[in-house]
């Protein structure tokens, strides 16, 4: 069980963070992918997935091992997190001691190969060898699927709102989830094994996470910055059929109906997307985007979401059918 101990200016200080964590998914799908749970939700994936990655991913396996410890900096909570590249440099550029004691940790409970000495010791090709890997993985197991996994964790956000809306920040707590159970001030949460997580006026961050499983996930220094990782909903056909990195252009029944990149819109917000991501998804500008939208709602096809600037959109029941008889004429 892992408790976390919330003072009144730490209710006051309780976000969710605005999408998926690069280094957070390839870490909990590294660990997904040695574990033969989850059949139902990862089972596609995982056979698609592992005859396609780089040798790399025995480096990344070694240091994420399906159960236990796994080092906290492969994961970081504070810097620049907001592209891979970046994330990657915040890292590498964890200090030597903070390496070397994490890594003696996982050393005591699982056997590491000998180049994992140089990553303790901060050597800069170790560092190079762990960027690289990290790269290659998000490129070859992680990519195709990505604007999947930002719509699924953008509609956990999404649903997370509501529930800060409807009952402040307890009810957003208290609305996690089976794996939690609010009893103010304490979140109790499933967990494998005993820890307390005491904020003490730093905050939590609630990081929803398209690939972790089965129970939340927390650092193992309390002294970091509080982050809480958890399990999101998953459409259970969320892998079939493996993406290409664009659809098809004229793909699908509803092209000649509402127009090509209209019908694209739509498809985007069929779990939910953000006016940018649709875009960056259908390689189509912004405003040509933002005016295909229109359309879908003045349609009654989506429905918007706006909160601090950001749109969010998800088709409504309306638009989900239709994009239902599309799959269904498509599979006859």
């Amino acid at each position: 069980m892992l408790r976390v101990h919330f003072t009144s200016e730490d209710l006051a200080r309780v976000r969710v963070a605005p999408g998926p964590d690069f280094l957070w998914e390839i870490s909990n799908s590294v660990q997904t992918l040695q574990r033969r749970d989850g059949e139902r939700v990862f089972g596609a994936w995982r056979r698609w997935a592992r005859p396609r990655l780089p040798d790399s991913r025995r480096l990344l396996s070694c240091l994420l091992p399906p159960r236990g410890y796994s080092p906290d900096f492969l994961t970081p909570t504070s810097g620049d997190r907001t592209t891979l590249q970046a994330a990657v440099d915040t890292l590498m550029s964890t200090p030597r001691p903070r390496l070397r004691t994490e890594l003696t940790r996982l050393a005591s409970s699982w056997q590491l190969p000998g180049w994992a000495g140089g990553l303790a010791d901060g050597d800069p090709h170790a560092l190079r060898q762990l960027g690289d890997a990290l790269h290659a993985y998000q490129l070859e197991a992680l990519a195709p699927y990505w604007q999947r996994v930002r719509a699924h964790v953008e509609a956990d956000r999404a649903v997370r709102l509501h529930s800060l809306l409807d009952g402040g920040t307890e009810g957003l707590l208290a609305g996690l989830g089976p794996q939690f159970r609010w009893r103010p001030p304490v979140l109790e949460v499933a967990y494998p094994v005993d820890q307390h997580l005491r904020l003490e006026g730093r905050g939590l961050v609630l990081q929803p996470s398209f690939f972790c499983w089965p129970t939340p996930i927390t650092l193992a220094d309390g002294e970091l910055p509080p982050v809480l990782v958890h399990p999101i909903h998953h459409n259970a056909d969320w892998a079939l059929p493996a993406p290409d990195a664009r659809p098809a252009e004229g793909a699908g029944s509803l092209g000649p109906l509402l127009g090509h990149t209209r019908a694209g819109v739509l498809r985007a917000t069929r779990n939910g997307c953000s006016t940018v991501e649709a875009a960056r998804l259908l390689e189509v500008t912004h405003p040509a985007v933002s005016q295909h939208l229109n359309v879908l709602r003045a349609a009654g096809l989506i429905t918007t979401v706006r909160r601090a600037g950001r749109a969010f959109h998800v088709a409504t029941a309306e638009g989900r059918a239709l994009l239902a008889a599309e799959e269904r004429t498509a599979r006859r």
